[in-house]
């Protein structure tokens, strides 16, 4: 039986998280392999852990996801200090793994539990992910429309602990993989190949700024 990750940290910290430390932040950006290491082991990230969200089937398995019926997503949950690492900084990476343009999946792997989503778990990270949206529409770097649904957080169980932290169990297969899937050439090709530093990256430094600023007055 799996637990839900507030339910599983809960166990872990003996108590209930507490909203003026850590919070949580959760993606959907196709295969949930390819959504840990990018944020994992960066100063702030608490844990990154992979599992199911967005459905309508209680204590989902993989084979469950993996019919795409349940409407449930692949997803990753973060655990992070946003003193130390602001939400705004998770969105920025968020952005630069994914094709926000694909309505039915991401790169090789289509289907509902593919697609892209952020999942708000305050009005705050709502209100930011909706400006980040907004000004990556704007930027022009995408000719298509960004897709990318913000919707509020549902239950997220954690995936099967083979899934978990799979880049580090099987590095080979998830090269492989990763590679062979066109995602690395994508954000090659949108990212690493244009000026990264753009009105999106930009104006999330000036949120923190503020966010300094105002925590300081």
């Amino acid at each position: 039986m799996r637990l839900n990750i507030c339910e599983l940290l809960g166990e872990m910290r003996g108590d209930s998280m507490d909203n003026n430390e850590y919070q949580l932040a959760t993606f959907a950006g196709g295969c949930f392999w390819c959504m840990v290491k990018p944020f994992e082991g960066l100063p702030g990230i608490i844990n990154v852990v992979v599992g199911y969200t967005g459905g309508n089937l209680e204590n989902p398995t993989y084979e469950d996801v993996c019919t795409k019926k349940t409407g449930h997503f692949e997803a990753v949950q973060i655990t992070f200090d946003p003193v130390q690492f602001p939400y705004t900084r998770l969105l920025e990476i968020y952005w630069r793994q994914i094709d926000p343009t694909n309505p039915t999946g991401q790169f090789s792997d289509q289907g509902q539990p593919y697609r892209t989503a952020i999942f708000y778990h305050n009005e705050e990270q709502k209100a930011q992910a909706l400006q980040a949206k907004e000004i990556l529409s704007k930027s022009g770097r995408f000719k298509d429309s960004i897709v990318t649904e913000i919707l509020p957080a549902k239950m997220f169980y954690v995936a099967e602990e083979y899934h978990q932290k799979y880049h580090s169990k099987f590095p080979l297969r998830y090269g492989v993989y990763r590679q062979g899937s066109g995602r690395d050439a994508f954000i090659k090709g949108h990212w690493e190949q244009k000026n990264e530093q753009d009105s999106l990256v930009e104006d999330s430094k000036e949120n923190d700024k503020k966010r300094e600023k105002k925590s300081k007055g």
